[in-house]
């Protein structure tokens, strides 16, 4: 079985048996995926481990793809393997990280990943630790009760995929010959986030994962990032602490 759920901001208590009555029934062989924002891998603590030793030892595989809130440089740093069709990074043996552009067959179905997005609680810029005016800036910020980030501790430019990662994907893509069952991603396709919410602003992965969606073959898309729960037309599912069982 495969079960999908989002962004999870580094707070797995969702999965605790008396909220996950499935984790009674299932097994190793058997997956959990969050669709972005994972924030298991963020500070490096030792607080941190023991939740991960935690959620590793709950008796399911915990999948997930980035999203826009990940400690990136920690996340990549973490050991790759191939997996299943696709590299994964190895947060535990039993917790992996889908890396972007990728082609996974689980079950005999193929799982297109693309993690990432545009933060958008940034409206009042992200603060440089190096800048000789950034204690100053913080405090007023913090004043004003602002919508900022903080370079390399709470914001990475990792945050949006890079030139090689697009690359990536759409090699892959090609080689499915544009035909799979599942894409998975942090945000969403331009179009599909307007009827989400017109203000949105759309990016470079936005409009990278429409053009996803106009080439290529799929049954369906899911998709956090946004913090509800919806189903737009027949075939996108955004997620936030629902917990939809999939295969």
């Amino acid at each position: 079985m495969l079960f999908a759920t989002g962004d999870t901001h580094g707070d797995f208590d969702r999965f605790k048996p008396e909220n996950f009555f499935e984790a009674e029934e299932i097994t190793r062989d058997d997956y959990v995926l969050i669709c972005g924002d994972f924030g298991g891998v963020w500070s490096g603590s030792s607080k941190e481990s023991k939740i991960l030793d935690w959620l590793e030892n709950m008796p399911f595989t915990t999948l997930f793809v980035d999203g826009n809130h990940e400690n990136f440089e920690l996340l990549y740093s973490l050991p790759e393997m191939a997996w299943k069709g696709g590299r994964v990074h190895i947060v535990r043996p039993h917790i992996l990280h889908l890396m972007r552009g990728q082609v996974y067959e689980i079950e005999g179905r193929r799982f297109f990943t693309m993690g990432g997005a545009r933060s958008h609680d940034i409206q009042d810029g992200i603060l440089d630790p190096k800048s000789p005016t950034f204690k100053e800036d913080y405090q007023a910020l913090r004043m004003m009760y602002g919508m900022f980030r903080v370079k390399g501790v709470s914001w990475w430019s990792e945050e949006l995929p890079s030139k090689d990662e697009y690359a990536e994907a759409w090699r892959n893509l090609e080689s499915m010959n544009f035909s799979v069952d599942f894409v998975i991603s942090h945000c969403c396709p331009t179009s599909i986030q307007g009827l989400i919410d017109p203000h949105y602003k759309r990016d470079d992965l936005t409009d990278f994962l429409d053009e996803v969606r106009e080439r290529t073959s799929f049954d369906q898309w899911l998709f956090g990032h946004y913090h509800d729960n919806k189903r737009f037309y027949t075939n996108y599912t955004l997620l936030y602490e629902q917990i939809v069982q999939v295969l």
